[in-house]
């Protein structure tokens, strides 16, 4: 059992919730949870902990079994979690993204791009939602936050193991080959002619999605084939980002079922 925080393994766990760069050097993230670390892959699988209460429950023990989690003090355990609450066990988990070009290689895919999103709680929601509604792929400028960010990982709910996800190192360029693809663009912009519930999204889409406070750049929204809107009542002038997301990506869902003859 390790009882010392200066160990190096607790230390590095430590590190990589802290520091991004760990992360990308390292190639690893670290989730917490019964939920996050039982959907782990074994290939991806790196080391596992659990403090003593969560081993010495017995529907604990097959999991902890597989995952050949070391037994950490609840002291350590404290130290290595992100959350005020710890459940008990944390995992490091090697990345892994995906090829841009198979989010595309469907008849009708539904992809989202974001440039710029800051805060981890809208990235993390957006990756759930997008699960939820059906999105074949989520692109992003390298200026977005991380997506292993413990913050993130949280509010993925699994999601994150589950929709194919990619940085792209120029958004712009990304945009142009999905147009070359027959991809259509929609931007999420006030400046929209259309509402969003007018258009057609039953073909090879994608909803481009900006910053919280800037949202998308000119350059971005240049290359749009589509400026949507989101009406909005009252004196509200723009939407949480996540929100905005949702809208879309639920809309091109309800589309694509009533296409297939399914309702819901």
């Amino acid at each position: 059992m390790i009882s010392s925080v200066s160990n190096e393994r607790v230390k590095n766990v430590i590190l990589l919730q802290k520091k991004a760069r760990a992360r990308r050097e390292q190639d690893c993230f670290v989730v917490e949870g019964v939920r996050m670390a039982g959907e782990v892959e074994t290939d991806r699988l790196l080391e596992a902990f659990v403090s003593e209460s969560f081993l010495g429950r017995p529907e604990n023990e097959s999991l902890c079994a597989r995952l050949h989690a070391e037994v950490v003090s609840e002291r350590v355990m404290a130290a290595m979690s992100d959350t005020q609450t710890p459940q008990g066990i944390i995992a490091v988990v090697r990345r892994r993204e995906a090829d841009p070009a198979k989010m595309v290689s469907g008849p009708a895919p539904l992809i989202l791009m974001l440039e710029r999103l800051q805060d981890p709680g809208n990235l993390g929601t957006i990756l759930r939602t997008g699960e939820g509604a059906g999105v074949t792929g989520v692109l992003m400028s390298e200026d977005t936050v991380d997506i292993y960010n413990p913050k993130v990982i949280r509010s993925t709910m699994g999601s994150i193991y589950r929709v194919p996800f990619a940085y792209v190192p120029d958004l712009r360029q990304t945009a142009r080959e999905l147009k070359e693809r027959g991809v259509c663009l929609y931007a999420a912009h006030l400046a929209g002619e259309n509402s969003y519930d007018q258009e057609n999204y039953r073909g090879a889409t994608a909803f481009m999605i900006g910053n919280e406070g800037a949202g998308l750049s000119d350059e971005l929204t240049g290359l749009a084939d589509r400026l949507i809107r989101i009406p909005m009542e009252g004196q509200v002038e723009s939407l949480n980002a996540a929100v905005s997301a949702a809208i879309l990506m639920y809309e091109a869902g309800r589309q694509r079922r009533k296409k297939n003859g399914r309702t819901g």
